[in-house]
């Protein structure tokens, strides 16, 4: 008796914290924006604000766990 695959689900942890774009690429937030912002200064602060990409090395565990990203 042949096993079914199992039903692909989507890793809500990841998908709270990963975009994946049309081209394909993650987008990440960055880290450093959490607190002690303070001592911070504007610069930085809006430079963290930006959205970054993820290495292309972790994209594939990550898509991994967005079965229905399409990309």
């Amino acid at each position: 008796m042949a096993r079914a695959a199992g039903k692909a689900k989507t890793r809500k942890a990841v998908a709270k914290r990963f975009k994946v774009t049309g081209s394909g690429r993650v987008l990440r937030r960055k880290q450093g924006k959490r607190h002690l912002n303070r001592r911070k200064n504007s610069k930085r602060l809006r430079r963290l604000g930006q959205p970054a990409l993820v290495a292309k090395c972790d994209e594939k565990n990550i898509k991994m766990d967005l079965p229905f990203s399409n990309k």
